[in-house]
């Protein structure tokens, strides 16, 4: 995934740390506990309103 397609799963700005943080780690272990998170983090935030599109949404 791109970094600007996974901000609209992650919405939080601890989450979009935390999946950076955790996107840098090599190996297969790394990237399941990263599917992982992206899967858990998508299901809480999938509720709350993306920042990035309320931000542009207001300088219209």
């Amino acid at each position: 995934m791109t970094h600007s397609n996974i901000n609209t799963w992650i919405k939080t700005p601890c989450g979009r740390a935390k999946y950076a943080e955790l996107a840098q780690n090599p190996g297969l272990l790394a990237r399941l506990r990263l599917s992982w998170f992206v899967i858990i983090a998508a299901l809480r935030d999938w509720s709350l309103d993306n920042p990035d599109e309320v931000e542009g949404s207001a300088e219209r």
